[in-house]
């Protein structure tokens, strides 16, 4: 997925081989993204990945599914 324009990530070189983080993390967005689309709650994924708010858990949802929805 292409996350430009996205706030909540960001691709440093050198941190993951340059692949698109979390702002200020080593943290996938598709990992945040297909934990919900596998059915987990929000407040779940928080709790798995408790340096992400819930501000930026549904942000990068409703940006890939506003991408993905485009994209058909």
């Amino acid at each position: 997925m292409d996350w430009t324009g996205c706030k909540q990530v960001e691709r440093v070189e050198g941190r993951c081989s340059g692949r698109p983080t979390v702002v200020g993390t080593r943290i996938f967005p598709e990992t945040i993204v297909g934990d919900y689309d596998l059915g987990s709650p929000v407040e779940e994924i928080q709790e798995n990945y408790p340096t992400l708010s819930l501000d930026t858990i549904t942000g990068l949802i409703e940006f890939a599914h506003t991408r993905q929805r485009s994209a058909a």
